[in-house]
């Protein structure tokens, strides 16, 4: 069966939408209930829900918006559901932003900023270039600025965010981030993976990321 995937306001959610988001989050790895998906509504903007057939599969809090004039998706909390499909539904999920982000800004390079607990998130990422953090790369003054501007946007506490690492340290709480599970973990690179060995998954520590999709390849989702 094909995936239908619907963007929408986070005001128009309804209270059996965020039920079914729970449930998705339950069988995850991070949890959320309605109540924290509920206060994650009043925090974005868009909300896009993938689902199969009458099953939701998926979904992702975001807003487009301009940070020191740079286009920009952001992502919130993303939780994908354990089924066959899964990496099919991130990809919708990434699709319909960068979709959303053409039509907000067209003929730019927009940045793709979330945060991650672990490196199987990274399986959205395969349309951007200059990601951060990578492997053998020391990254740059910007780049370091970026993770700052990032966290900073994301609520988060200086005194809980290096930005040598892009590690947020958590506070005991789930994080809030892009919760992912590869269909295929063994493919994911070890250098990749080894960039998240550090996290303390019981404090709830994850990793500010983003990267760039160019503007002649953001056409494709037009």
């Amino acid at each position: 069966m094909a995936l239908d995937v619907t963007t929408k306001d986070c005001t128009a959610l309804s209270d059996s939408e965020l039920a079914e988001m729970a449930d998705i989050c339950a069988d995850g790895g991070h949890g959320y209930g309605v109540g924290d998906l509920s206060k994650q509504a009043e925090l974005w903007v868009l909300v896009t829900l993938v689902r199969e057939g009458n099953h939701l599969r998926g979904f992702s809090f975001s807003t487009l918006e301009r940070i020191g004039g740079t286009p920009c998706i952001l992502l919130g909390v993303a939780s994908v559901k354990r089924t066959a499909k899964r990496d099919s539904v991130l990809r919708s999920i990434i699709g319909d932003n960068f979709r959303r982000a053409l039509m907000a800004f067209p003929d730019e390079d927009v940045l793709l900023g979330t945060r991650m607990s672990r490196a199987c998130g990274f399986d959205g990422f395969k349309h951007l270039v200059d990601v951060i953090p990578r492997p053998d790369h020391k990254p740059s003054g910007e780049e370091r600025a970026w993770g700052r501007r990032l966290a900073k946007r994301f609520g988060i506490d200086n005194g809980y965010y290096d930005d040598q690492t892009f590690t947020i340290t958590g506070d005991e709480s789930a994080p809030l981030v892009l919760d992912h599970e590869s269909l295929k973990p063994e493919k994911i690179d070890t250098e990749v993976a080894a960039q998240f060995s550090h996290l303390d998954s019981t404090r709830g520590d994850c990793l500010v990321t983003c990267g760039w999709i160019m503007a002649e390849e953001l056409l494709k989702f037009g």
